[in-house]
Formats: structure tokens, C-alpha cells, sequence
């Protein structure tokens, strides 16, 4: 042994377990909520069952510890009127980013990893435009989203106990086939 830390073996994977999915999902959750004073969103485990199901969920494990994720559907996971957006010859919606609490000061940048990720799964689908729904409270992932060139369709909503907006951000499609690696397309 030299002394020197081990590199991390970053990997991303289709999940197959939606326990340790939801688990991060609440913990990253419950981690921002204290972080910005806001409540928990209710998270539920039928959802992440079925998602995790339909291979939608991207885990990036740094060895076999599952660091950050994110769900990507083609179907929107909002009940939002899709006439806010900017039309799109085909959509994906990414939702769910979730970063490890324990992760995020000594592994910088997660969630631009995930979002990076989304966008070549996007591309590599033959979508024209990535869509997401984000609370503006949480001024760190909006100013991400904005950094990868997401912009806010329609006015802020406030619905029950937490604000949302509606963002989309253009793509050109990946040349070549329409194939989404490392798992399913988006459904």
C-alpha cells in the first residue's frame, strides 16, 4: 500500500432495487428539506417500485455504494398542462435526482454527473427536449438546471405544501441508432 487513497470505481447502472433507490431518494429528500427549511416532499414506494420496474431509475455507484440517481420516462411525471413548454417533436422528462447526503461535500459535482447522464440517455433516445419539474426553493439545483441550459417554462406554481416550476432544455439527437445504453429506454 502507497499511502494513497484508492480511486473511486464510478459506474453507472439500470436499478433493480427500488428499496435502496427510495432510501436515497428520501435521504437526499430529508437532507435538502433541513438544508432550505422546507418540508419533506412524500415520496411513495409504490412509485419507486413501478419506476425501478420499468428500468427508469440510473444509479451511479462509486464501487458498490449507490451515490446519486436520477428517473428518466418519457411519460410526464406531473399532472402540469403540457402547452407551458415549447412544442417537442419527442420528450423525456427527468425527475428524481437524488444525491447521497454522505456524498456531497467529499464528491463534488453529482448531480451535474446526472445530469450529463440524462442527457446523453436523451439524445441517444431520439429526444428533441429534456423536461423537468424542480422546486425554486432549492436554489443550488435550480442554478444547476439553468447551468445546463434549462429554462423555466410558465409561471411558479404553489400547490399544497411546496412550490414548483417547469423547465425544458433543447437537444439535437445523438447521430446514429436510436439505442439507449445501459438500459431500457425510456417508457
Amino acid at each position: 500500500m502507497t499511502g494513497l487513497m484508492a480511486e473511486p470505481t464510478w459506474s453507472w447502472q439500470v436499478s433493480t432495487d427500488p428499496e435502496a433507490v427510495h432510501a436515497l431518494l428520501r435521504a437526499s429528500d430529508e437532507h435538502h428539506a433541513r438544508a432550505y427549511g422546507l418540508p419533506v416532499p412524500d415520496r411513495r414506494p409504490a412509485r419507486t417500485r413501478q419506476l425501478v420496474a420499468a428500468g427508469a431509475v440510473q444509479v451511479l455507484h462509486d464501487g458498490t455504494r449507490p451515490v446519486a440517481m436520477f428517473t428518466l420516462t418519457g411519460e410526464p411525471p406531473f399532472d402540469e398542462d403540457l402547452s407551458i413548454f415549447p412544442p417537442a417533436r419527442r420528450a423525456v422528462y427527468v425527475q428524481r435526482l437524488a444525491i447521497d447526503p454522505r456524498s456531497l461535500a467529499s464528491v463534488p459535482l453529482l448531480g451535474a454527473r446526472c445530469l450529463r447522464r440524462a442527457i446523453e440517455l436523451a439524445r441517444a433516445h431520439g429526444a428533441d427536449a429534456l423536461r423537468a419539474e424542480a422546486n425554486p426553493d432549492l436554489t443550488a439545483v435550480a442554478e444547476l438546471l439553468a447551468t445546463f441550459g434549462f429554462a423555466r417554462c410558465g409561471p411558479v406554481r404553489s400547490a399544497g405544501r411546496l412550490r414548483r416550476v417547469y423547465l425544458q432544455k433543447p437537444l439535437q439527437a445523438a447521430p446514429g441508432p436510436a439505442v439507449v445504453p445501459d438500459g431500457q429506454p425510456p417508457a
